[in-house]
């Protein structure tokens, strides 16, 4: 499927997919112009709000509200990158029907409409939260957090942990990236290659989490071969890459082309749409080779997008950004019936929340059989996707797998595993990171 069709599938895809968000399981760079500031479901216009000196008076928790609208401001990033952006989507559409509220949609085409965006919703007065979707709006959160006291917000993925009308809702990524990282060592080692990669966006703290959990799930899986084998192996080489972008299939392509140039096989996307070009670069390298499926392979990210370019995405690394904004909403309407006494603070989902994991094939099957009701796909393209990334996952040994996911239990219960020097507490232990850390965690685990 070529990205074109990808991105036109998407709006279908997640209308129906909001219904099934809890079964189903960043920001970035400036973006071409798309769509001014749009709403849907109902229809809703959101247009910037001239500077904001007053703030809005509502009822104090305990009484009913006439705040009726999820409202939902998306980074430059934006709906169609078939990961981050969209699975947020699918939580405030799967809040929408449960609790009986609209959803009101506002695109940002720079940074410089982080401020207006979100002033103009909360000057409106009808939102009963406003969900900031990517780290790159935190100063802005901030900021309006302050002028519209009485006004709820949540921040995906970013950090403000003292204002009590805001939620900060954040991710264990280093957990399901370790997962991603066992995987992706084990299998390039059985398929005799010498090299792992990661494509990454903007460089941002939250990115740092997926590398240091992607370093260290890859040298636990070495580990675990080696046990398996009987043999000590060769070290991967990790190569990872920033393209500065998370709405740029052309930079994922390149740099994927040049990871796999020096002898990557399998490359992991964590560049939201950026990522699609992760996934053309793996498959035409391998049809190059007479290859039906990998290696070599891609691993994607924040959603299951293993049906994208069907057996070449070996898994997906499944961000649960629907739950964390659901789980928002929910709160945000708990603090206004009085049933809590406090909304901000920090919500953290992991393994063990659910947050995060690796998908599997009930997960594609899910995904599937919502893109058939959609009209995406016909019946017949279900089962033909279907049974090529089952033959993908086929071709790979079960122990492989196993052990993969046995490492999600294991990390529920247990972070002083430790591999080359470094336990995954001490991981743990660093974040929130910033760029000397990582660069320590990198020497530490020979990435680079």
């Amino acid at each position: 499927m070529e990205t074109r069709t990808l991105l036109a599938a998407v709006a279908i895809l997640v209308i129906i997919a909001g219904v099934a968000a809890f079964t189903l399981m960043r920001g970035g760079e400036q973006a071409a112009p798309v769509a001014e500031k749009t709403a849907t479901t109902p229809e809703t216009t959101a247009t910037p709000a001239k500077e904001a000196t007053a703030t809005t008076t509502t009822a104090p928790a305990g009484q009913k509200l006439e705040r009726n609208k999820i409202c939902v401001v998306y980074d430059v990033g934006g709906r169609g990158d078939l990961s981050f952006n969209d699975m947020a989507y699918l939580g405030a559409s799967k809040a929408s029907k449960d609790f009986g509220l609209e959803v009101v949609e506002v695109q940002s085409t720079s940074e410089s409409d982080y401020l207006p965006n979100l002033r103009t919703l909360a000057k409106d007065g009808k939102c009963a939260v406003i969900v900031a979707v990517g780290f790159l709006m935190t100063d802005a959160v901030k900021q309006v957090a302050d002028e519209y006291p009485d006004q709820l917000f949540a921040i995906i993925d970013g950090y403000i942990p003292d204002k009590p009308n805001v939620l900060s809702v954040l991710f264990k990524e280093h957990e399901g990236s370790a997962l991603a990282g066992a995987l992706a060592g084990m299998v390039a080692h059985y398929y005799g290659c010498k090299a792992v990669g990661v494509v990454l966006g903007m460089e941002i703290p939250v990115l740092y989490k997926f590398e240091a959990g992607y370093y260290w799930g890859i040298r636990y899986g070495e580990k675990i071969f080696e046990q398996h084998e009987g043999k000590k192996v060769e070290p991967l080489r990790i190569l990872y890459t920033y393209t500065g972008a998370f709405n740029d299939p052309a930079r994922g392509k390149t740099a994927t082309e040049a990871q796999l140039g020096q002898g990557a096989c399998v490359v992991y996307n964590v560049a939201g749409a950026t990522g699609l070009g992760i996934f053309e670069a793996v498959a035409e390298a391998a049809k190059k080779q007479g290859r039906d499926m990998g290696p070599p392979f891609a691993i994607g990210v924040d959603a299951d997008q293993d049906w994208i370019k069907p057996g070449f995405i070996l898994a997906s690394m499944m961000k649960r950004v629907d739950v964390g904004v659901y789980k928002a909403v929910e709160r945000a309407l708990a603090y206004y019936e009085g049933k809590i006494d406090k909304y901000g603070g920090i919500m953290e989902l992991g393994l063990k929340e659910g947050g995060v994991g690796l998908s599997k094939l009930e997960d594609l099957e899910t995904f599937l059989e919502i893109a058939v009701e959609a009209g995406s796909i016909k019946p017949e393209q279900k089962q033909e996707i279907y049974e090529k990334v089952k033959a993908m996952r086929e071709q790979i040994p079960d122990w492989i797998w196993e052990e993969a996911y046995k490492l999600g239990e294991i990390l529920k219960e247990n972070k002083d595993i430790e591999v080359m020097g470094l336990k995954f507490s001490d991981i743990e232990k660093m974040i929130p990171m910033d760029a000397n850390e990582i660069q320590q965690i990198r020497e530490q685990l020979k990435a680079g």
